[in-house]
C-alpha cells in the first residue's frame, strides 16, 4: 500500500507540487522554530497565521491575488508584533493575542459579508493538498531559498541572540535587527505554508519538531539538525496519510507530529536515566 501511495503521489503533478512546497516549508519552519521556542516566542507562528488568514480572506473577497496581499501584510504584522513586545507595555503573549484575534475577526467578517468564497477560505483554514498551484511552487522555492540562505549565513548571530540576548546587546550586537530578521523569515514561512497546513495548524510545524528534538538532544546545532529531519519526515508521512485516507492535510501532519513527540519523549526519558 505504501508503494502504491508513493507511486500515485509522484505520478500526480498537483501532489508533486504539494510535496515540494511542504518539504521546503517544513525545513524552514523547523530551523526557525528552534530559536523561537528557546526564546519563548513560539506562538508567533500562530499569531501570524491568523493574520495571514485575515489577509487571504480579504484578498479573496476583493478578487485580489491572495499571496501578493498576504506576504506584505504578515511581514508588517511580524514587525508590529516585535514593536509592541519590545516597548514593555504589552508583553509578547498579549501582543500575539491582540493581533491574531483582531486579524481573525476581520477575516471572518469579510467572509460572512460575501458569498461564494467559503470553499477557498476553508482550504486556508485547514489546508488542502490540491490547492497548491504552479505559482505557489515557484514562490515557495524562491522564498525558501532566501530563508535557508539567511539562516545559514547568520547562524552564529541567531545562536547568540537565542541564548543570551542581553549579552549580545551588551557586546554591540544588532539584536533588534536580527530579531526583525527572524520575524521576517517566520512571516514568509507562515504564508507559503498556509496552503498546505491551513492557518489553524501551520504553527505546529514550528513548535513540534523543536520540542521533539529537545527531548533527546542538548546542543543548539544537534537540536536544529534533528528538528529539520523530524519536520520533513513527519510532513511526508502526514501527507501520505492524508492522501490514503482522504483526510485534511494539516490535521494529518499534526497527528504524526504528536506521535513523534510521544516517541521522542519516551526516548528522552530512557536516555536521561
Amino acid at each position: 500500500m505504501v508503494t502504491e501511495i508513493i507511486t500515485d503521489i509522484f505520478s500526480t503533478p498537483v501532489l508533486v507540487r504539494a510535496l515540494i512546497v511542504g518539504i521546503l516549508v517544513s525545513l524552514c519552519a523547523a530551523l526557525l522554530g528552534v530559536s523561537l521556542v528557546l526564546k519563548r516566542f513560539s506562538m508567533i507562528g500562530d499569531g501570524l497565521s491568523h493574520v495571514g488568514f485575515g489577509a487571504l480572506a480579504v484578498a479573496t473577497v476583493m478578487n485580489l491575488a491572495p499571496m501578493a496581499v498576504a506576504i506584505p501584510v504578515v511581514i508588517a504584522a511580524a514587525f508590529l508584533l516585535l514593536r509592541l513586545s519590545s516597548n514593555g507595555k504589552i508583553k509578547g503573549d498579549a501582543a500575539i493575542a491582540l493581533i491574531s484575534t483582531g486579524a481573525l475577526g476581520i477575516g471572518v467578517m469579510a467572509v460572512s459579508l460575501s458569498d461564494g468564497v467559503n470553499v477557498d477560505i476553508n482550504s486556508y483554514l485547514f489546508g488542502s493538498i490540491i490547492s497548491v498551484s504552479k505559482s505557489d511552487v515557484v514562490i515557495s522555492i524562491i522564498l525558501a531559498l532566501i530563508v535557508l540562505f539567511m539562516f545559514v549565513f547568520f547562524y552564529t548571530k541567531i545562536f547568540a541572540i537565542t541564548f543570551d540576548e542581553s549579552f549580545a546587546k551588551a557586546t554591540g550586537g544588532a539584536v533588534s535587527a536580527y530579531n526583525m530578521m527572524i520575524a521576517l523569515l517566520t512571516a514568509i514561512t507562515i504564508v507559503i505554508g498556509m496552503r498546505l497546513m491551513g492557518s489553524m495548524l501551520i504553527s505546529s510545524l514550528i513548535i513540534f519538531p523543536a520540542l521533539c528534538s529537545m527531548r533527546v538532544f542538548k546542543s543548539f546545532l544537534s537540536v536544529t539538525i534533528s528538528s529539520a529531519v523530524v519536520s520533513v519526515i513527519t510532513f511526508i508521512v502526514g501527507m501520505m496519510i492524508s492522501y490514503a485516507f482522504d483526510a485534511p492535510c494539516g490535521a494529518s501532519i499534526v497527528c504524526v507530529n504528536i506521535a513523534a513527540f510521544a516517541g521522542f519523549f519516551i526516548v528522552g526519558k530512557i536516555v536521561s536515566k
